[in-house]
């Protein structure tokens, strides 16, 4: 057995007494194309990475849920109160009960467990941590009280739900999505209810690129307004043409109302509505280079995306900020040790987090160097693409 899989069980039984656990894995996730279009009902192009996320747990027989996560505090929970919390908001806590709640709507006798959870997620990091550990959440309650009758698509939603209503930050589909189905994926939120996921079949490690993420060792948990800023700043352009999303609208009549859009959004809110009809146009591009083995093309698309997340959606710095611009700098950099190879741009949310980079095989080493002489020791992390989504291990 994974020494790894040994330790969270040892934990557990220390916790929780001599019950034998139960084991599930949940990946973080790489968006590699489509930033900021989730929320739009946009398309996107997401995979699972190798760092993820561990629980030992078992059933308790009780109506509490306990969660004890490596490095924090303990919390328990009463199923017997399942709705949103207001003081809970922002905590792991609301997250368990969000993802409880929604398994008890659709029709699941979900009883009292304990949990011990390990952590490989970067948190804070923009491989989404919070979305890797609602889908081992999920994972849990599938495997204790559901049959595993729940699919991946059914966790990611309710990881998103759980994150939305109990947790109180708005969000996207895409990171669940990409934790909970592994391997790249292609996504079109057209039905965000029932997402179209297509699979896309293509070997990373043949390209002689190293796909790296570098670790800003920028917490971006304080930065819940500047998200919420992009989804309702696209909100008032689509809102202008009587739309809920900006996926509803169409483009040539955008284009025709940018001076009345101009006075009732904003130019920023024009500027990222810009660079959504771009990312939704670029992303079948990106996976089908990546299906015709296509690599230079697919990083020039790459290339492109980071151009317009920097310039158009404007997720790199914070408003107003001067003295605190990692990801610029992180970009500026990776952009000076490349030159015309490889590629890199702003990855996730932005605004802090991580910088993806796609690094040839024999700039690795100089590239590493340079990151982590600005960044710190470990800030460059070389990733791999993980085929499996959420999965139980033992």
């Amino acid at each position: 057995m994974d020494e790894r899989v040994q330790t969270v069980c040892r934990e557990y039984r220390r916790l929780f007494g001599d019950a034998e656990p139960s084991v599930w894995s949940a990946p973080g996730r790489t968006e590699l194309g489509g930033n900021h279009t989730d929320h739009q009902h946009g398309r996107v192009l997401a995979a699972a990475v190798d760092m993820d996320m561990l629980a030992a747990a078992a059933p308790n027989g009780e109506r509490l849920v306990r969660v004890k996560s490596e490095g924090y505090e303990m919390f328990t929970l009463s199923l017997d109160e399942l709705a949103p919390v207001e003081a809970e908001q922002g905590t792991t806590a609301a997250l368990v009960r969000g993802v409880c709640a929604q398994a008890v709507e659709r029709g699941y006798a979900v009883g009292g467990f304990n949990a011990y959870v390990s952590s490989r997620v970067m948190q804070g990091s923009g491989l989404s941590s919070s979305a890797a550990f609602e889908v081992l959440i999920g994972a849990v309650v599938n495997g204790l009280f559901c049959g595993d009758s729940l699919t991946a698509t059914d966790l990611a939603i309710m990881g998103q739900k759980a994150e939305n209503l109990w947790f109180g930050k708005p969000c996207g589909l895409m990171d669940q999505m990409a934790s909970a189905w592994g391997g790249v994926i292609e996504i079109d939120f057209a039905d965000p209810s029932a997402p179209t996921v297509t699979p896309v079949d293509f070997d990373f490690a043949s390209t002689g690129h190293r796909l790296c993420m570098v670790d800003l060792r920028s917490d971006h948990a304080n930065l819940t307004a500047e998200y919420a800023a992009i989804p309702e700043e696209l909100r008032k352009v689509s809102a202008f043409f009587g739309k809920e999303v900006l996926r509803e609208v169409d483009e040539e009549e955008f284009s025709a109302a940018i001076h009345a859009l101009r006075r009732e959004a904003g130019d920023r809110a024009v500027l990222r509505a810009m660079h959504v009809f771009e990312e939704n146009r670029r992303v079948p591009e990106e996976a089908a280079a990546l299906r015709d083995g296509d690599f230079e093309c697919f990083l020039a698309l790459v290339r492109a995306s980071g151009l317009s997340s920097w310039l158009y959606l404007q997720n790199v710095v914070v408003s107003g900020a001067v003295r605190d611009q990692a990801a610029a700098l992180a970009l500026a950099l990776c952009r000076k040790v490349l030159g015309a190879r490889g590629a890199c741009r702003i990855h996730g949310g932005g605004f802090g987090g991580t910088v993806q980079a796609f690094v040839p095989d024999d700039l690795l080493e100089p590239f590493r160097t340079q990151i982590e002489a600005a960044f710190g020791a470990g800030s460059c992390h070389v990733m791999q693409i993980r085929p499996a989504g959420f999965c139980r291990v033992k």
